[in-house]
């Protein structure tokens, strides 16, 4: 482990920490890559008295939050714990994946090898690997969020002995459900998001029902050089799942068309307003294995199992639509075989990501008996009707966990961590400790 120096924020203490640790887990004294990890305690406090809490970020695909300060939930956290912000490996500045590093690794096939250790597994098995060195081998409480609870359930099932506690926040898995079975529920769950969205915003069908017209006869690029279609438009949907996604839409589509000399035509701002929601340039990792954290069966590939269940559901086919007088539906929280053709940060990868698509060998991620027996106390926020994870299957996972507790709440979207900040923590904390 390699310590920086510290330095300040208003009301905390920062200081880095960077790792070596093995690319694959299974070969200790093969490949290493570096892991960075920022340390967060409020100032005047001794952080030798404190436990730690390690915060694993949603995605996957995402680094750590950057917070400012004392934002949010770490109010809360810095009450009483030294937080350990992870980026987790291929994210932030823990070896970084993106089109411009992943050449290194060699050929498209060499790529997908590589993006194979980039799952919950090998993430948890980074933090047991940096765990006793960080807390002199105590076991540290975890609170991870969407991607990060799929984490943190892997970490119940393999590693239970390194965790004090375990907080979920819109990321309780399903312990069996296949790629098929998620987008096969997540489907209806998006067009119910749709459907409250032009409740609340009526004037939005025939909005996007011209922006989509439009985009149908004229594919229009984007600043950048991403190529918007009427598919690329409708992914727009992955707003919907937060909590003030719909009104982030709204506003964007409500300034689209600008008129000019050769009539009305999209408008810059618009375009850049787009373009800021669905380029992977910042996160694609998100894109490349998006599909694999599904994977648990060692024959069976995930073969873009979004695209395919989508031709089950022809209300999101925008031909249809258009050729009729339904509202549009939005799609999001999934991946497709376009997105590698049309976003310049993942066409280079197109390859790379239709070879993880077709990869078989994928090991079970999950330890129902381990779960059953589980020991830590546990809590976890299911939110209500959440976009990107199936209620149901949460629940379902829920009564597998021993000893967990939940808080099923509509009051929040799947960011509810983000939106209720301290509040949201401390529900989880008095849950856990009610357990204990």
């Amino acid at each position: 482990m390699t310590t920086a120096h510290s330095y300040r924020q208003p009301g905390t203490v920062l200081t880095d920490h960077r790792f070596s640790v093995p690319l694959d887990h299974a070969r200790p004294d093969g490949e290493r890559i570096e892991l960075y990890a920022r340390e967060v305690v409020a100032a005047g406090k001794d952080p030798g008295a404190l436990p730690w809490l390690l915060y694993l970020e949603g995605g996957p695909g995402f680094g750590a939050r950057r917070f400012i300060g004392r934002q949010g939930w770490l109010e809360r956290a810095l009450t009483e714990y030294r937080v350990l912000f992870l980026d987790q490996r291929g994210t932030g500045r823990s070896t970084p994946v993106n089109r411009q590093t992943l050449p290194l690794r060699g050929t498209p096939g060499q790529q997908a090898e590589y993006l194979a250790h980039f799952r919950a597994d090998s993430i948890v098995r980074d933090a047991e690997a940096i765990r006793p060195g960080l807390t002199g081998g105590a076991p540290w409480t975890v609170l991870g969020q969407s991607f990060g609870g799929f984490c943190t359930t892997h970490y119940l099932s393999t590693a239970p002995e390194g965790l004090a506690a375990a907080l979920i926040t819109g990321g309780l898995p399903s312990l069996a459900a296949t790629a098929d079975e998620v987008y096969e529920a997540a489907y209806p769950r998006i067009e119910r998001k749709n459907r409250a969205h032009y409740a609340r915003y009526p004037m939005d069908v025939e909005r996007a029902r011209r922006i989509a017209a439009h985009l149908a006869e004229h594919p229009t690029e984007l600043p950048g050089g991403h190529r918007l279609t009427v598919e690329g438009f409708q992914s727009l949907g992955i707003l919907l799942g937060v909590g003030d996604g719909s009104h982030r839409l709204h506003y964007l589509l409500e300034d689209a068309f600008v008129p000019t000399p050769a009539g009305p035509a999209l408008a810059d701002a618009f375009l850049e307003g787009v373009r800021a929601e669905l380029s992977f340039a910042g996160h694609p990792l998100y894109a490349l294995v998006h599909e694999a954290i599904y994977a648990q069966d060692p024959a069976a590939p995930t073969a873009w199992a979004a695209e395919r269940v989508r031709a089950g559901h022809p209300r999101f086919d925008a031909d249809k639509t258009l050729a009729g007088d339904e509202p549009l539906l939005f799609t999001g929280e999934t991946i497709h075989p376009w997105h590698f053709t049309t976003d310049p940060s993942l066409a280079p990868l197109r390859e790379t990501a239709d070879l993880l698509a077709a990869r078989t060998g994928w090991q079970p991620l999950y330890d129902p008996a381990r779960l059953a027996a589980n020991e830590v106390p546990v809590a976890a926020a299911v939110y209500h009707d959440d976009m990107y994870v199936d209620t149901a299957h949460s629940l379902e996972t829920a009564r597998s966990v021993r000893g967990l507790r939940t808080w099923v709440t509509d009051e929040f979207e799947h960011d509810g961590v983000r939106a209720g900040g301290p509040r949201v923590l401390d529900r989880l904390l008095s849950l856990v400790r009610d357990e204990a």
